[in-house]
């Protein structure tokens, strides 16, 4: 399955053409590397994604070509979740 469509279908992004554009960004990395949107991903693949201030780690379950809300969230699991802080000023 590519990249671009399991983040969509596992509802960690809400459509696709956003995951295409974060994929052309590079800010979506397969096992590492950074992924193009249509780099095929199999069970067992770690997907690391920038968000903003977030990085998000999960590893690919299973790949359904559709998936409600009940199953998409067992589509992964997340191995970290990293929130970048800001600097604060002292005064």
């Amino acid at each position: 399955m590519r990249v671009d469509k399991f983040l969509k279908v596992s509802r960690l992004i809400k459509r696709r053409e956003v995951a295409k554009e974060l994929c052309d960004a590079g800010y979506v990395k397969v096992n590492g590397k950074e992924a193009k949107p249509s780099c095929e991903i199999n069970e067992g693949d770690e997907i690391t994604l920038r968000l903003g201030r977030r990085t998000l780690t999960i590893r690919a379950l299973s790949l359904l070509p559709y998936a409600g809300k009940d199953k998409a969230a067992s589509m992964y699991e997340v191995i970290q979740d990293e929130r970048e802080n800001r600097g604060t000023v002292d005064a």
